[in-house]
């Protein structure tokens, strides 16, 4: 069966549209940044329960929690020789340059997630030595791996 020639140039126009939303995805430069924004995102109301500015949530800390244990094992896929530069990146050559070391640094933060979401903590005080060690893996492979934004 023969289409139109409109019909074949309008499928044409409408596949090639959505070509740029399809391949947005494959860009892992914006995936982690994206991913990192949600871990940030999710240690705003921990930061804040710790300082006493909001009250203990232990609903909200699980989320956070979940948040980035999912973040953990999806982070390092997003570091594929190539992707060193490109929309601002933070991520320093000593990911490229040390892999193992930031595959281990990535392998302590969901061992300390995983260790706080099976503590389910259900007070702040319980939740301070739980959420400590992921507060410290995050600012371990920060030091390392990461260029500040300035």
């Amino acid at each position: 069966m023969s289409y139109p020639a409109t019909v074949r140039v309008l499928f044409l126009l409408l596949a090639t549209a959505f070509m740029p939303i399809a391949s947005a995805g494959d860009d892992p430069v914006h995936e982690r940044h994206e991913l990192m924004e949600g871990v940030g995102d999710a240690a705003k109301p921990i930061g804040k329960m710790f300082k006493g500015e909001r009250d203990y949530d232990m609903e909200v800390v699980m989320a956070s929690l979940k948040t980035w244990h999912d973040a953990s094992m999806r982070f390092g896929d997003l570091f594929p020789v190539g992707s060193e530069t490109g929309e601002g990146t933070e991520a320093a050559p000593a990911i490229w340059e040390d892999r193992a070391g930031f595959d281990e640094a990535l392998d302590k933060f969901r061992v300390a997630t995983e260790a706080a979401l099976a503590a389910s903590p259900e007070t702040l005080e319980a939740a301070k030595p739980a959420i400590g060690p992921v507060f410290e893996t995050c600012k371990g492979c920060h030091d390392t791996y990461r260029i500040e934004d300035e």
